[in-house]
This record gives structure tokens, sequence and C-alpha cells, in this order.
């Protein structure tokens, strides 16, 4: 039985929060969702909060996961995350780091940490 694009997802971003978890991160958000983009985990680890995409290949033919976050994508992340800390975080002067990173997975996990920045 082959799996939809929804289990691929939903498996991915399972097995990205197994990593995170072993690493000392508590998630405090999965799929966050406004209109302007999705945040698929949202961690947390001591003073630093995180905004982590999870991206799938079967194939690198194209690409790893990691390369396909382009300028596009990271933008909706930024406004997403905007959202988030607007919405969500009562109080961010608790975190001394905001960060976005990836989990990229197909043949090989390879966690991105500071895969981009506000610039």
């Amino acid at each position: 039985m082959k799996l939809t694009t929804r289990q691929i997802g939903a498996s991915s971003e399972a097995a990205a929060l197994k990593l995170l978890k072993r690493n000392g991160y508590k998630l405090l958000s999965r799929n966050y969702s406004t209109r302007g983009g999705e945040l698929d985990l949202v961690v947390r680890k001591d003073a630093s909060l995180v905004f982590v995409e999870v991206r799938y290949r079967s194939n690198t033919q194209f690409g790893t996961g990691a390369e396909s976050v382009n300028w596009h994508k990271q933008q909706r992340l930024i406004r997403a995350a905007e959202h988030y800390l607007q919405h969500e975080v009562k109080d961010p002067d608790i975190y001394n780091e905001f960060r976005f990173d990836v989990v990229s997975i197909g043949e090989d996990v390879e966690w991105i940490q500071h895969a981009f920045t506000l610039d």
C-alpha cells in the first residue's frame, strides 16, 4: 500500500520530533498554521525557541529537502513565526535565541541548525 503525501509528512515530522527530543528539545506546537504559512514544529530547549521545517525527499535528483527551502519558503516561515511570537508567546524575554532549523529526511537524516536568518 502506497502512503499518501499527508502520511509521509506526518511520519517525517514524527521522525524529526524524535530526533529533537533525543537532543533535549520540548515540543511546544506542531503544524502551527496561519494564513501566511505553516510551522511544522515549534520546539524549545532552555532559552532557545526553534521553528523547525521538516522536508522529506525520497530522491535527491533535484536536491535535498534542505535545499528545497528557498527564499519564498523562508519568507512564509518567517511570517508564520512572527504570528506565533505575537499570538502564542506570552513572555518573549524568556528566550535569548529564536532560530530556524531544517530537518531533511531522505536516505539520511540531516538536521541543519540556524538554517537561515531573518536577513
